[in-house]
């Protein structure tokens, strides 16, 4: 935890303090922020405030007294929950502004993670509750430069894995192999034990209506040989077999023939033209100095999609925070499913996937990954399709 970085944010932001609590290893994130080990046993509440100026403070059961012993601040043991409340009350003092794991009406469910009782609680004492989802992607969700370099490091491999895996495509076709869906999936797997890479779940490949269904599972049940005709999606994601690695997530597509239908064309033009305006969305609000919100960038993305008549075939959030998990707990680029109202800083790496899903016939996605440098450049991390990949 890097104690004078928070206060000093938190003054930035005109924020008194920033109230962190936990019950039964429910919050995640205020672990993650203060260093602690979720792994261990939590089985009564505890609260740690830290202001924005002065020594933290420590509230912690008489059960589980040790609790916070590894932080800074002063501590206090309470037992029956009228002393809780009471010694809460004393901990905070007079009326603030504080910051907790809270999102008003639930915008961004990532951060929303304290209770609403314990809400009322805090409230009850007179002070008024603020999101702390900036400050949590400040201090949890940003990457530093070494996980800059891997998360560089793995799309170069994944990106060529990528590479091969349409080729096996391709080989597939002129050698009439039989070669499947759940194959190649399996191939790629291989390929990424090879390359010293690693991945939450296997890839997604799919032909023709598969992808239709944006979260499609190749299994030996369900899997089809690759034909003539056939539209393809792949889509793969993996991090360095390291710790601290950050992970790599694209989507590339394809058609096996010679010319793909002008209905598929259009998806791709279409989708390819969308992520490029929310990429230029991005680096032109970085360039002017300017604050660049997530649910901003979906916008600019999705509204070239519905301009396309294709807005009701895009049924997902544009991008998602990229970190040690392959959905971070940054700010998603999204303004459909939620409208998340965090701010893209540096450090900050995330997807720009926009899709059109035409059920039952076919689908197509284009997903580049984007990281905000630290000297507040945004850049593509890896390669980006231009054109469908011809099998």
């Amino acid at each position: 935890m890097n104690l004078s970085a928070i206060q000093q944010a938190l003054r930035d932001r005109k924020f008194d303090g920033w109230l962190l609590c936990d019950f039964h290893n429910r919050d995640h994130l205020a672990y993650r922020v203060l260093g602690l080990d979720i792994t261990k046993m939590t089985t009564r509440r505890w609260f740690y405030y830290i202001p924005a100026k002065g020594e933290p403070r420590k509230l912690v059961h008489s059960v589980e007294p040790r609790k916070l012993d590894s932080l800074p601040g002063k501590k206090e043991v309470f037992l029956p929950w009228v002393q809780l409340h009471s010694s809460l009350k004393k901990m905070l003092g007079s009326p603030k502004k504080i910051a907790m794991q809270y999102s008003p009406k639930n915008n961004i469910p990532a951060v929303s993670l304290v209770d609403a009782g314990t809400i009322e609680l805090v409230k009850s004492l007179g002070h008024k509750i603020v999101s702390s989802a900036d400050l949590v992607q400040m201090f949890e969700a940003t990457i530093d430069e070494q996980g800059y370099e891997m998360h560089k490091s793995a799309g170069v491999l994944v990106d060529r894995v990528r590479a091969e895996a349409f080729d096996q495509i391709r080989n597939a076709i002129a050698t009439n192999s039989g070669l499947t869906e759940y194959q190649l999936q399996q191939f790629i797997m291989r390929r990424f034990e090879e390359n010293g890479l690693v991945t939450v779940d296997p890839p997604i490949v799919g032909t023709n209506e598969h992808p239709a269904d944006p979260h499609f599972e190749s299994t030996p049940e369900n899997a089809r040989p690759f034909n003539m005709g056939d539209t393809v999606l792949i889509d793969m994601w993996a991090k360095l077999k390291k710790p601290g690695a950050i992970y790599y997530d694209i989507t590339w597509v394809g058609y096996i023939g010679d010319a793909p239908s002008p209905k598929y064309q259009k998806l791709f033009d279409t989708v390819t033209k969308a992520r490029d305006a929310a990429i230029a969305f991005v680096k032109d609000r970085f360039a002017k100095g300017k604050i660049c919100y997530g649910w901003e960038v979906d916008d600019a993305c999705r509204n070239v999609v519905k301009k396309a008549g294709y807005g009701k075939y895009f049924v997902h959030r544009t991008g998602h925070s990229i970190g040690e998990e392959v959905h971070g707990n940054g700010g998603n680029i999204d303004n459909l499913e939620t409208k998340d109202e965090r701010q893209l800083m540096p450090g900050c790496c995330f997807s720009i996937e926009p899709g059109i899903y035409l059920d039952g016939e076919m689908a197509v996605r284009s997903e580049i990954n984007m990281f905000i440098r630290h000297d507040g450049v945004p850049e593509v991390t890896g390669e980006m399709q231009t054109e469908l990949v011809k099998i």
